[in-house]
């Protein structure tokens, strides 16, 4: 099984909705290592590591988030380094 590490950045009214706490119950039952970390421009940082069909299951999700988020955007962005990422879990800062 081939793992990778993805990391997105998601836009909209993404602050304040539980969209990190979201992330993390989508991504713990698909064995996915990582973080959603709030950014001062108003967006969400999601960074995971596992399977590339988890991957592919949060990134869908990401489009639509928790019911009371509205995802404008997503930018997938470079990953980031595997030392910044947790052994295990997922962690939202």
């Amino acid at each position: 099984m081939t793992a990778e590490i993805r990391r997105w950045r998601v836009s909209g009214r993404v602050q304040g909705v539980f969209f990190r706490a979201s992330t993390r119950r989508r991504a713990q039952p698909l064995g996915l290592a990582g973080y959603a970390i709030n950014l001062p421009d108003g967006s969400v940082e999601v960074a995971a590591c596992g399977p590339v069909e988890a991957l592919n299951e949060l990134q869908r999700w990401l489009h639509e988030g928790p019911p009371a988020a509205r995802v404008d955007r997503i930018e997938r962005l470079d990953p980031p380094p595997p030392d910044q990422l947790p052994d295990s879990g997922f962690r939202t800062g």
